[in-house]
């Protein structure tokens, strides 16, 4: 027989209310009684309706709701881990969705989750729709903007600038003496935080004196093999590079395989970096220049500070997450 209320009730001695508080962990009966049900719900096999926890009358909802771009993007792997353990800790369950980099199928996703009547939500980035913010707003529900840092969130934003991130790594490679630069990107016309990179990147490069020579933006996802194919194509056109800046750290290495396929010496004929600092990049012959991202401390932030909106604590609209530019051995 299924374990339900009833059953614990009846094998503790107990009424079912008095079930139901204790395991909700209320007060208003004696330690013994509470042992007692506990005991009896463990010896039945009793699993608790979190559904039904989530969406009870007499309790706030335990639902939280997470779009991502995608869901199989290592970086946001770990994004999720930081929320998911934190919002775990603090009594709340996570609900995922991803949204493939379209700010129209999160606008359809936020519609449908509300639906659910979560108790909050976090958002990757901060360009939504007109309609998305519109059902944030009528909702009325803390919302946090994470990844992309903007200074005027919907609610929150926890997070750090790409556009800071690429500039900083054009100041970097200019540093060590490159002067040819060219750039390798994937998901053209959907990712708008690579898209964001690399406006801080040739912004930079600009202003410096040294504009980007070339760029290869790919409409496939990002990878070791759009790394591969991506720096295959850009020195296919015969332009005179020194350094290569990358989508990511993955694109980075196919691009660097490629290099070695064809003889040319990393950084000696040209220079590597990529961006997000995944656990690969640090154990190659040669550390890759990168720029390391905290990932599982940003999920984290963002989580307490859902959880602390909710419980009602003054807290900051904007948390600045910083990042950290690894020199590596390879720009």
């Amino acid at each position: 027989m299924k374990a339900n209320l009833e059953a614990i009730a009846r094998a503790a001695g107990v009424s079912k209310m008095t079930v139901s508080r204790v395991l909700r962990g209320g007060t208003g009966f004696s330690d013994e009684t509470r042992d007692k049900v506990l005991s009896e719900a463990a010896r039945l096999g009793y699993v608790p309706n979190r559904l039904a926890a989530a969406f009870g009358a007499d309790q706030a909802g335990t639902l939280v709701g997470m779009c991502v771009p995608r869901l199989t993007s290592g970086l946001f792997g770990h994004v999720l881990d930081g929320v998911d353990r934190a919002l775990s800790r603090l009594g709340y369950q996570l609900m995922i969705g991803a949204n493939n980099h379209s700010a129209e199928e999160e606008e359809a996703w936020v519609r449908q989750v509300i639906s659910w009547r979560p108790a909050g939500l976090i958002l990757s980035g901060r360009n939504h729709t007109p309609g998305t913010v519109d059902l944030l707003r009528r909702a009325a529900l803390p919302v946090v903007e994470l990844w992309d840092l903007t200074t005027s969130p919907i609610d929150m934003s926890v997070g750090f600038s790409h556009v800071d991130c690429g500039a900083e790594m054009a100041r970097h490679l200019l540093g060590r003496g490159r002067r040819r630069a060219g750039y390798v990107g994937a998901l053209a016309r959907s990712d708008v935080m690579g898209a964001a990179r690399l406006e801080g990147f040739r912004d930079m490069l600009a202003r410096m004196g040294y504009p980007l020579v070339d760029a290869e933006v790919l409409h496939d996802a990002p990878g070791f093999y759009a790394g591969y194919c991506g720096m295959e194509t850009l020195l296919a056109r015969g332009k005179p590079l020194d350094v290569v800046y990358f989508h990511n750290d993955e694109m980075a290495i196919g691009g660097m395989a490629y290099c070695q396929s064809r003889g040319l010496r990393v950084p000696e004929d040209i220079g590597i970096a990529g961006w997000g600092g995944m656990e690969a990049a640090s154990i190659l012959p040669r550390r890759l220049t990168t720029t390391q991202v905290p990932t599982t401390g940003i999920g984290k932030a963002a989580a307490e500070a859902l959880v602390a909106r909710l419980k009602g604590e003054a807290g900051q609209e904007v948390t600045v997450i910083p990042t950290r530019l690894i020199a590596g051995e390879t720009g």
